[in-house]
């Protein structure tokens, strides 16, 4: 929610210093006057100092926003256990599944993705197969090896494993030469 609310005052922000920078254009080059841009001054100011005080603080909130650590998005995922926290590493995690998956033959090239939901880790593997196997075969093989394999080494529950198959690799085909 807070990130809505802060893209929408950047949207706000952008649009404000849009504005006044056309206007401070138009009023340096002499296409308008004062007087064309803001017919009663007396009137305007309590406006004029609002509104440089609403950038001001837009200003603060955005510098203050690019200074602070960003800490919703979590490069481990926390247990807590009887003996007291554990922390995984998500590329742990990626590099765990990469090696279960990298034990079923005919698959290569993998990549892995890691998603943590409300049910648990959502593994998503990216590889190319042989085309030797059957695809089917091959694929419920990958999910089931990493599934089990990475909810038994870190204890975390592994809600869902998807498998992308990016391309068939080509095997090289050589001649025989009969002399």
């Amino acid at each position: 929610m807070a990130k809505i609310v802060d893209r929408l005052l950047l949207f706000i922000y952008s649009i404000s210093i849009g504005v006044l920078s056309a206007a401070a254009i138009l009023l340096l080059t002499g296409v308008l006057s004062e007087d064309d841009l803001v017919p009663d001054w007396d009137a305007a100011v309590p406006f004029l100092i609002a509104a440089a005080a609403v950038l001001l603080l837009l200003s603060l909130r955005f510098f203050y926003i690019s200074l602070r650590r960003d800490r919703t998005s979590s490069l481990s995922v926390d247990q807590r256990t009887e003996y007291g926290d554990i922390q995984i590493s998500m590329e742990t995690i990626e590099n765990l599944s990469l090696k279960a998956a990298g034990r079923v033959k005919g698959i290569r090239d993998l990549k892995s993705r890691i998603r943590v939901s409300q049910a648990g880790l959502e593994i998503m593997i990216r590889g190319v197969v042989d085309g030797e196997h059957s695809l089917p075969l091959l694929t419920g093989e990958v999910q089931r090896q990493v599934h089990e394999f990475v909810q038994e080494t870190t204890g975390i529950p592994v809600a869902d494993v998807s498998v992308y198959i990016a391309n068939l690799t080509q095997a090289p085909s050589f001649k025989s030469r009969v002399e």
